[in-house]
């Protein structure tokens, strides 16, 4: 009897709310595939069809051969890569001094990262379209890279900060006994402790670099155009192909999962490796 009562709680407590989060997150994505598959003729044609009775990869295949979609991915992937490099290294380095030194001005500096984050990105546009110009960087990589760097390192910090103020101290206060120095503990036995957060910050930077919008299509022209700018580019004045776009909106979620599930391996990793490991 109390088997068959823990089986009808957790059924309904566990299990369904699941489901519904499932079905709430995978269904646009799931939608956007079907209309993907889905021919022209049978999106013009109006009413709505849960699956196309002839599915195609016409759209697709044009999204490659029609659009040149693989340069705009090789943009997004190269911007937010070196962007989620620039970010981790600056971030890591800046949120351990946070964590292990005292220095004045320290919890005001913490603050300042934090507020940073309350104000809206398109109020440093303008200053920053200055500044790219003056460098003459526009339309280039590097202006992509400095943008997304100057709104996605303070939160980073931030994270950071919160994890290594979790690792105790104790630590590297071990590894100085072992004979290790300031910078060789970090790396040998913080940094693997600190994984699971450095990947944490990598992910969200790499995701919110890769998703910008606003950035990419008033910094850069023709060199440089990345998915979002490609993908806006698809809609016209006075007709959307939907079939396109969902295509493109479908090919630039993958390499976003296949991130996140090599990271994944990673977090398992970092919460069983470092100086914890016996």
């Amino acid at each position: 009897m109390k088997a068959k009562r823990s089986f009808w709680r957790r059924f309904f407590v566990i299990d369904i709310p699941v489901a519904l989060i499932l079905v709430f997150a995978l269904g646009p994505y799931v939608w956007s595939f079907i209309t993907a598959i889905t021919p022209n003729e049978a999106l013009d044609a109006g009413g709505v069809r849960y699956f196309p009775e002839n599915p195609t990869m016409v759209n697709f295949v044009g999204l490659f051969k029609n659009i040149d979609f693989l340069k705009n991915m090789k943009d997004s992937l190269i911007v937010s890569t070196a962007t989620m490099v620039v970010g981790i290294c600056i971030s890591v380095s800046a949120a351990y001094s946070f964590s292990r030194y005292k220095f004045r001005g320290r919890n005001f500096f913490l603050i300042q990262f934090l507020a940073i984050n309350m104000f809206p990105i398109v109020l440093i546009l303008i200053p920053l379209f200055v500044i790219v110009s003056r460098l003459r960087l526009m339309d280039s990589y590097f202006a992509l890279i400095i943008a997304y760097s100057t709104f996605t390192i303070p939160f980073s910090v931030w994270m950071m900060t919160g994890f290594f103020n979790a690792i105790p101290r104790e630590l590297d206060e071990a590894a100085e006994v072992d004979g290790c120095s300031q910078l060789s503990g970090l790396v040998r036995v913080v940094l693997p402790v600190a994984m699971p957060g450095i990947s944490a910050t990598g992910i969200y930077t790499f995701i919110t670099a890769w998703n910008e919008f606003l950035y990419a299509v008033m910094l850069t022209n023709k060199n440089v155009r990345t998915i979002p700018v490609a993908l806006q580019n698809m809609v016209g004045e006075y007709k959307i192909d939907w079939g396109l776009l969902n295509a493109g909106g479908v090919v630039s979620a993958i390499p976003v999962i296949v991130l996140f599930f090599f990271i994944q391996r990673q977090l398992i990793s970092g919460m069983t490796s470092g100086a914890v490991k016996g």
